[in-house]
């Protein structure tokens, strides 16, 4: 039997590579294309033996695509112009023209692949570019599945809510196919879990600001599930975070079906110190940080800007086990900068490595970065990136 010929657009570190491998697949990628000169980097250094094309997907003619021959296209387009914290520009966004480029292309090749797998954000689905892809995946006879998934439904404990379409060029539909709908599960999946992912995802969404009256709310309620039970709809705890939110979180970390982050985390070591928050932004943000804690399930969406940006960016990690946190943030906001800052300190709070992110993202330990790679390159790579785990189950899904 041939290997499946595999055509990788916008190919980033390799995450589609890397989910090929994982889901066993008898395949060769025959080229992988990007123009992320150190993402590139990072691809040869994990895949030397895979043509890689480092130009842009609108200066590939028709007869170069031809030439290929491929049998599957996995591609990850850039989801800035669908992004709900960008400009939602569409398909007016210039960075959506090669995406749009290959959709036009697409029905003019010579044999049409198999199979297309393509990830994008949450907002893809209801922007302007689906809608054309939809129409030229039908129009070239592909048979879709759209779907809305997060590692959380795999047991793993990161938030990463990414919309998937998978096509084949069959006459037969997918066995599971709910046309005009989008999947929250796989199609193995006990439907329990969707109400799981749901409440798995909300965790971190949600930006809260802090009034004068919440300030003075008890300080003594905490974190604990039990004591908050109490607080009124919608009341602040000694965060920034309401009655729901905690609840959310509580439930997440007792959920026995995800796995805890300590699975996922290096030994600490003496060189953990640099991934320490330092004091400013300690002082800054303590309130809006999502801590956790290794025996927590959760963690929150680590986006490009992590380890340069604080809010927003990704969950933190409390390696001070034993420190409660009701009892750091218990009236510090009366109290002098020095002695604030020597209360948050004893939570010794730090950023999750770029290795524990690749971790919770799928990669395998063999997978590297070039010794000339920082670590803020790494995150914004990562950040970019997508979760193999997942990516890997829905490539299997589609073979089958």
């Amino acid at each position: 039997m041939a290997a499946l010929r595999v055509l990788e657009l916008y190919s980033g570190i390799g995450g589609m590579h890397q989910a090929l491998r994982e889901s066993c697949t008898y395949a060769e990628v025959v080229a992988a294309v990007d123009v992320n000169t150190l993402a590139n980097d990072v691809y040869k250094h994990n895949f030397p033996n895979t043509p890689l094309w480092a130009k842009t997907i609108e200066g590939i003619t028709l007869q170069e695509f031809d030439r290929l021959s491929f049998d599957m296209i996995l591609m990850s387009p850039p989801c800035q112009p669908f992004t709900r914290i960008g400009l939602q520009g569409d398909v007016a966004d210039p960075r959506t023209k090669s995406f749009l480029y290959i959709l036009d292309i697409l029905p003019r090749l010579q044999k049409l692949p198999k199979y297309l797998l393509l990830e994008n954000v949450k907002g893809f689905e209801s922007s302007s570019a689906r809608n054309q892809l939809l129409q030229t995946l039908t129009t070239c006879g592909f048979k879709y599945q759209e779907f809305l998934l997060s590692p959380t439904c795999l047991g793993i404990p990161n938030s990463r809510l990414r919309y998937f379409l998978i096509a084949k060029l069959h006459h037969e539909p997918f066995s599971f196919q709910s046309p005009g709908q989008i999947l929250t599960r796989f199609p193995d999946q006990d439907p329990e879990d969707l109400l799981k992912e749901k409440v798995a995802d909300k965790v971190g969404e949600t930006s809260f600001s802090l009034s004068s009256e919440e300030k003075n709310l008890d300080p003594n309620i905490g974190p604990d599930c039990s004591s908050k039970k109490n607080l009124p709809k919608g009341a602040f705890l000694f965060k920034l975070e309401t009655v729901e939110e905690m609840e959310r979180k509580c439930d997440q970390d007792n959920d026995s079906s995800i796995q805890m982050l300590k699975d996922f985390l290096e030994e600490e070591n003496e060189e953990m110190s640099q991934y320490f928050l330092p004091p400013k932004s300690l002082l800054r943000y303590a309130f809006l940080l999502d801590i956790v804690k290794p025996i927590c399930r959760r963690s929150t969406c680590f986006t490009k800007g992590y380890g340069h940006y604080v809010e927003g960016t990704g969950s933190v990690l409390q390696t001070a086990v034993d420190v409660e946190l009701e009892s750091v943030f218990k009236h510090i906001d009366n109290l002098p900068e020095e002695e604030k800052l020597m209360k948050l300190s004893t939570l010794k709070l730090r950023y999750f490595t770029p290795r524990e992110i690749a971790n919770l993202h799928g990669f395998p330990l063999e997978f590297g970065f070039p010794e000339k790679v920082t670590v803020k390159q790494c995150y914004r790579l990562l950040g970019n990136s997508l979760n193999v785990h997942v990516v890997a189950k829905l490539i299997s899904i589609l073979l089958e």
